[in-house]
């Protein structure tokens, strides 16, 4: 039987006022989530802190009432990765509500991605340019595709990714949200096992830090605390342009261990979410 031990901070970086993060460890229902809200002032704040809180809701929810399929059920999905995906819908409609309940949170919108593990297989979920990315072996793979024009344009051929990385324009999203009264949810599957290290994080790491030097610091021996503080206090020492956002889980058996004998010890904070 697999387990996980996960791990979750946020920080606001050296140079914001406040805090437009927002993330979700939930271990009973193995959900982990990572919202980047935009829009200025505290209105990103708001967007985010309702995605988070939209999932939390919809999953517990769903999985309490075992067996109901979700609206617009994908039958090429697994059950749970169904839920995923409509609780991140759900997440977009309620931010669509406020919205409109309130003129003056007009433009306000936020990034999202999540993962869900059940029976060793981990759905991610991702709307905008926050991360998932897998460590396996050694090895680190980017599971998701940022949603942003400077990459639409990479995967085009229109710019290299050496271009992207200085393009004065890599910072706009084309999904979020919050924006488009529709919204498309990207979601993938992975078959896990024991030792697969899963990170979710804000673009506030990702700007910061290569996905060579992420992968130096999820490599060491160390505890999944101490990999997470030294990410984001990575990010900070880069200039700490932004909030960094940073969850961690880790597959292990049910021993608690990892391949190698490895036994990363867990500790979980949640002080970005309501």
């Amino acid at each position: 039987m697999l387990r996980i031990k996960s791990f979750g901070s946020t920080d606001v970086g050296l140079l914001r006022t406040h805090n437009e993060d927002c993330f979700d460890v939930d271990d009973r229902y193995q959900v982990y989530v990572v919202a980047d809200g935009m829009g200025g002032h505290n209105h990103g704040e708001i967007a985010s802190q309702i995605a988070v809180q939209s999932i939390r809701e919809f999953i517990s929810d769903s999985m309490d009432n075992d067996g109901t399929l979700p609206i617009g059920y994908d039958s090429n999905l697994r059950q749970h990765s169904n839920y995923l995906k409509r609780s991140i819908h759900t997440a977009h409609d309620r931010v669509l509500k406020a919205i409109r309940e309130d003129g003056s949170l007009l433009g306000m919108g936020t990034t999202v991605v999540g993962a869900m593990h059940k029976e060793k297989t981990v759905a991610i979920a991702h709307v905008g340019d926050s991360r998932g990315y897998r460590l396996r072996d050694g090895h680190l793979e980017l599971l998701t595709q940022d949603h942003t024009w400077v990459n639409e344009q990479v995967v085009a051929g229109y710019l290299s990714e050496e271009q992207a990385k200085s393009h004065p324009l890599k910072n706009v999203v084309t999904r979020a949200l919050g924006g488009d009264s529709d919204i498309v949810v990207d979601v993938i599957e992975t078959q896990v096992r024991s030792g697969d290290l899963f990170l979710l994080c804000s673009d506030g790491l990702t700007t910061m830090l290569s996905d060579e030097e992420i992968h130096e610091r999820l490599v060491v021996d160390s505890s999944l605390d101490q990999i997470g503080r030294q990410l984001i206090h990575d990010a900070n020492a880069r200039g700490g342009f932004d909030n960094v956002t940073v969850v961690l889980f880790l597959i292990v058996d049910e021993n608690g261990e990892a391949p190698g004998g490895s036994a990363k010890e867990v500790a979980s904070t949640d002080e970005s979410v309501p």
